[in-house]
């Protein structure tokens, strides 16, 4: 790719790298979320690396058949980051996308900027597919896949070398040059504000930091006994959970909050919400509170609150909850909040040791929550 003039993006504009560069490449590669994302970088990121990079890195991503742009404020000129594609297949008119952006300049929209403006010049001028990377735990790349008009496409796995020795999943976006570039729509939208609350009870996204109390609360037998698969998981299976939660949700599979006492803000339980079935609408809820938070309303407090956000935020039209035949206070809960006995499913799940579960099956409609309103009492 041969550029003269430049690309302009929106707040932004993609230009040569030039010698004067050199310190703010340094600045912006010895940095941690780069050393994080991008194991390859020597760490730390010294000036000679950086001069070095300059010398003969741009030259032999070039020479490669890629290509390497120093993102820059369009007034001042000021160094913000570098993009650039490589990895070219030329047979399949592919190539794979990367960028970072100085700890100085994030949170303006640069990157999305400049992921869109390098795209759509891509594309445009021979590039048939364009794909890019991120680490499950990079959510902030996996929004600017999604505002720059990637597509998520799955996961690969152990697809990279990390500085352990392992190697890491990886998450797959792409965009095609019949693409129109536009963000692309979320199945399931951030909580207004960052959370749910109904002043008694607060929900709030599942993190990384989470992993201590959900390991505490699934590791309960009649948590984990009643979960699908029926077995007990293990620290690692929790921590990669948390750590993947937030990726999940952008994805529009599920979002998982935890429960929290709004008065004191212990966490108290989780819930969330499965989305089963954006083709019909449907999407499906899970709950488990802590022995000692149990029979105090939060449970059917925290279901009312996802039903009014999935109801008013997304496209779900019907929320399905499954209990137990014996789980008489799991019943109670969602009757109390407006689910209604729709089904008896013999044998559905799997249950311990080999055995299968029968099922009952309860439903909320939007109309059903708005004409009855909130039942909180006891």
């Amino acid at each position: 790719m041969s550029i003269i003039a430049g690309i302009d993006g929106k707040g932004v504009r993609l230009r040569s790298f030039r010698s004067d560069d050199v310190e703010a490449v340094a600045a912006g590669y010895d940095d941690p979320l780069c050393f994080r994302f991008l194991p390859p970088l020597p760490a730390p990121f010294t000036l000679a690396h950086a001069e070095r990079f300059l010398a003969e890195g741009v030259s032999s991503i070039f020479a490669e058949g890629g290509a390497v742009f120093a993102i820059a404020d369009p007034q001042t000129d000021e160094l913000l980051g570098g993009i650039g594609f490589d990895k070219v297949v030329p047979s399949r008119g592919q190539a794979e996308i990367g960028y970072w952006v100085g700890p100085w300049a994030r949170g303006r929209g640069v990157a999305t900027a400049a992921v869109r403006a390098l795209s759509t010049h891509a594309l445009d001028t021979g590039l048939a597919r364009l794909e890019l990377l991120t680490h499950w735990d990079n959510t902030m790349s996996q929004r600017v896949a999604l505002a720059a008009g990637f597509r998520r496409e799955g996961a690969r796995r152990a697809v990279l070398p990390d500085r352990d020795g392992g190697r890491a999943d990886l998450i797959a976006f792409a965009r095609l040059a019949s693409d129109s570039g536009q963000a692309l729509p979320r199945l399931l939208p951030d909580l207004p504000g960052g959370e749910l609350t109904d002043g008694v009870v607060r929900l709030r996204p599942l993190g990384p930091g989470d992993a201590d109390f959900t390991l505490h609360l699934r590791g309960l037998p009649e948590v984990w006994q009643t979960s699908v698969p029926p077995q007990e998981p293990s620290a690692h299976e929790i921590r990669q959970r948390c750590e993947r939660a937030e990726a999940q949700w952008l994805a529009g599979t599920r979002a998982e909050l935890v429960i929290t006492d709004a008065a004191s803000g212990a966490p108290a339980g989780e819930i969330a919400l499965f989305y089963q079935e954006p083709v019909t609408g449907q999407a499906m809820i899970g709950y488990s509170m802590l022995p000692s938070f149990r029979g105090r309303g939060f449970a059917t407090r925290a279901a009312q609150l996802i039903a009014l956000w999935a109801f008013a935020e997304t496209d779900v039209h019907r929320l399905v909850a499954g209990t137990l035949p014996e789980n008489v206070g799991s019943q109670r809960v969602l009757e109390k909040a407006g689910f209604r006995r729709e089904a008896y499913l013999r044998s559905r799940l799997p249950g311990p040791g080999g055995t299968r579960v029968d099922d009952v099956e309860f439903v909320l409609l939007a109309e059903d929550l708005l004409a009855e309103g909130p039942r909180l009492d006891g």
